[in-house]
């Protein structure tokens, strides 16, 4: 008889999907040469939309959700890991055409793990998370577009959730100057106290779309795609550059090639999910030595296994600040 563990589990129903708590069957693992006994997930914004089924981000059913986590190696069949290594998986289809991280066991490809660097507890890679890594994807990006803190404000979209509050953590910590954009007042004492400089409210980027606006940004991170990211495009410095990571707002892009063949701005696409391994490597030994852990400890919540769907319903509604870990045991 094959051993049971807790995970959520989603599955298709008449008029959607459902959620819920299971004792779930180990061999009906999928497809990996490595078992990993899971300490930590998060609830990330398409995990929010995976628990309550307001997108399709499910792609077969039924399916353990959760886009990443971090545990304990029990099982290798792969040359780089052992059993007792700690290790951290985000992407790769986790949680969307693979059993994710919202479970006390995983089995995937060890391709797709990568060995916890710097000292850092499970816990931590996940206050981490694909929000963190994305963040530090998109650092990089602007980095690699030769966008120094000499050239000017730096400024965050989506500035109180997961992948802004930790952006703005490693763009100050590396010298720039960051300005917070937030839709939520409330959060601007949390805000400056992760090291934006100062606040600007996301209505100054939601409007009409101008093809070429007044001169503001060296570089932008944004979240939140559609008006948002054409309105930043626009309001570019010369050769400036944005990295846009999420679609929050819309997956549309209204805007105009002016700011492209005008201003020599950059658009700089970040993907986390599939990012090539050696840049995965990079981006993770980035964050075991960039990333304030004070910082990352005062932007993380802790929630227990079964809240995860109560959270996931949260985040949809813009009501999450920074991360949200989940620990699987408790």
């Amino acid at each position: 008889m094959s051993e049971m563990f807790k995970a959520w589990l989603i599955t298709k129903t008449t008029d959607g999907s459902k959620a819920e708590i299971t004792d779930f069957p180990e061999n009906e693992l999928m497809i990996g040469d490595v078992d990993v006994r899971v300490f930590a997930s998060t609830i990330n914004y398409k995990d929010g939309l995976a628990l309550t089924g307001q997108a399709p981000v499910i792609r077969r059913f039924p399916l353990v959700p959760g886009i990443d986590f971090s545990g304990e190696v029990s099982r290798s069949g792969h040359p780089k890991f052992s059993p007792g290594d700690i290790v951290v998986a985000t992407g790769q289809g986790l949680g969307e055409t693979h059993h994710g991280g919202l479970a006390q066991k995983a089995r995937v490809s060890g391709d797709w793990l990568v060995p916890v660097l710097g000292g850092l507890t499970a816990q931590q890679s996940m206050a981490i998370g694909t929000a963190g890594f994305t963040a530090m994807l998109c650092v990089m990006a602007l980095e690699d577009a030769g966008i120094t803190p000499d050239l000017g404000n730096i400024v965050v979209s989506g500035a109180a959730g997961g992948v802004g509050s930790v952006a703005i953590c490693l763009l100050a910590k590396l010298g720039y100057r960051v300005v917070a954009s937030t839709g939520r007042e409330e959060e601007r004492s949390f805000l400056t106290s992760l090291g934006a400089a100062d606040i600007v409210s996301r209505e100054e980027f939601s409007g009409d779309v101008r093809s070429l606006a007044k001169s503001r940004w060296a570089g932008a991170i944004d979240v939140v795609g559609s008006n948002t990211l054409a309105n930043l495009l626009s309001q570019m410095n010369y050769g400036g550059a944005v990295a846009a990571c999420g679609l929050a707002q819309g997956i549309d892009l209204p805007g105009s090639v002016a700011p492209f063949i005008l201003r020599g701005v950059r658009l700089l696409g970040i993907d986390s999910v599939m990012c090539p391994a050696p840049r995965r490597h990079q981006a993770w030994k980035r964050l075991a030595c960039d990333l304030d852990l004070d910082m990352l400890e005062a932007l993380t919540s802790h929630i227990s296994f079964g809240e995860a769907l109560k959270v996931g319903q949260k985040i949809l509604k813009g009501e999450v600040r920074g991360r949200v870990v989940v620990d699987i045991d408790e």
